[in-house]
């Protein structure tokens, strides 16, 4: 038990200087703008691993709870610029998280009536009802401009404005770290526990005395809270609000996430956040094509792992500890190397198709991992096929070493992978 507490404490100490030294390496303002939106987004997808991961509820719309959240706390923050209410900026995200278990309540009441597939069509339904609702009272919803703010309302207090980017994102770091403890304390807690009873046998939970439409309601009441949180601090970061929060695209985008990055473990949607967002905002700076690897990635990971990146890293213990690491790592190499080179070709080839599409009657030329490639010629086409044959055709062959290899060490079971980690 001492060794666990120790080992708790270097891992929740190590997050919180993690978040505290961020900024003095990722210091740019863009780098500063990408680590909040993280940080926002972070709180959200473990929000919603308390439904998806915990209570076994897939949903459709979970992005309904951070965008109502997100849309009080604007109005509630340019209520506090006019001199209406007191309220600092940093209480704020509070707003958000008391709407968006308000809204939790509401729509709770309706969908977790019902479980499964049923549960799922309802949320569907629930965020297209909201996301017309934006467009049918823009009192308070903004119509299709949204409602902007400025987070600034107040003199300096010990220097703080939240003018600064970097303010923002001490704020954002604060709240994040907060919550995320709050989150997990959640799953030792009795409610956290008989939610991961009725994710597995609903029957037998309510034989013992626990109503399974009670305790998912609950659960989503306290995940609608932190996802208004998010909202909030949302709101804060980009001064602006829009239908967009409300969407079933940004709730596809939260699932998304949560599923790349292991729904089975605590930090696995941590995970997908960081990654799914610098994809997000990062890729599409640089590619048209970024949803098509997005998807990719996603379809690989449903398919090959499971368990999300998160029940990957977990497997690699049991590498080390049963002494097969060194004999997994040269097959790993290789079949990293054919997996990677078979990337690049296929990255080569959608990026000449797309250039081929949409820019080709300009100018034939693209830059492409640093060359000139004329896509008019036929050597760019036959270097991306050739790669993508080579690279298939190892991936191939060493896939199954790995495997043989692979399935030696005890894998992470099927019910180790609903328990929850950290």
């Amino acid at each position: 038990m001492q060794n666990l507490n120790c080992g708790r404490w270097i891992v929740w100490g190590g997050f919180a200087l993690t978040l505290l030294l961020a900024p003095l390496i990722f210091y740019k303002g863009a780098s500063l703008s990408l680590l909040c939106q993280m940080g926002a987004f972070i709180i959200l997808a473990l929000s919603y691993n308390m439904l998806l991961g915990q209570g076994g509820m897939l949903s459709f719309g979970h992005a309904v709870y951070s965008g109502l959240g997100a849309f009080c706390a604007i109005h509630v923050l340019n209520l506090a610029a006019a001199g209406s209410v007191t309220i600092p900026v940093s209480l704020i995200p509070l707003v958000g998280g008391f709407a968006g278990m308000f809204f939790g309540a509401l729509f709770g009441y309706v969908t977790t009536k019902k479980s499964g597939t049923t549960f799922a069509m309802i949320t569907l339904g629930i965020v297209e009802l909201v996301f017309a609702c934006s467009l049918m009272f823009p009192n308070f919803f903004g119509g299709e401009g949204g409602i902007s703010t400025d987070r600034v309302i107040d003199e300096p207090f010990f220097g703080i404005s939240y003018g600064p980017q970097i303010q923002v994102y001490y704020l954002i770091a604060f709240w994040l770290f907060v919550c995320t403890v709050a989150m997990f304390a959640f799953t030792q807690t009795p409610l956290g526990r008989i939610i991961n009873a009725v994710r597995d046998n609903p029957e037998r939970a309510e034989f013992i005395g626990y109503d399974p439409q009670w305790v998912r309601y609950l659960t989503l009441m306290l995940s609608a809270f932190f996802a208004g949180i998010s909202g909030g601090l949302t709101a804060i970061n980009f001064e602006i609000v829009s239908a967009e929060n409300v969407s079933a695209l940004r709730s596809g985008s939260i699932l998304l996430f949560a599923v790349i990055g292991g729904t089975g473990f605590f930090f696995g949607p941590m995970i997908g956040a960081v990654i799914g967002v610098f994809l997000t905002v990062m890729l599409s700076s640089f590619t048209s094509a970024w949803q098509l690897y997005f998807g990719v990635l996603f379809v690989l990971i449903v398919m090959y792992a499971p368990g999300g990146i998160a029940g990957l890293m977990m497997q690699i213990p049991g590498l080390i500890r049963n002494g097969k690491i060194k004999h997994v790592l040269p097959q790993l190499a290789l079949g990293l190397f054919a997996a990677m080179l078979m990337t690049t070709g296929f990255v080569m080839m959608v990026e000449m198709l797309y250039h081929l599409t949409l820019h080709a009657a300009d100018d034939s030329s693209m830059q492409l991992f640093g060359f000139v490639v004329d896509i008019a010629q036929a050597y760019g086409w036959v270097v991306a096929i050739a790669m993508i044959v080579v690279g298939l055709a190892g991936w191939i062959g060493m896939r199954k070493r790995v495997r043989l290899v692979w399935n030696d060490v005890d894998p992470v079971s099927p019910a180790r992978e609903k328990q929850v980690q950290v």
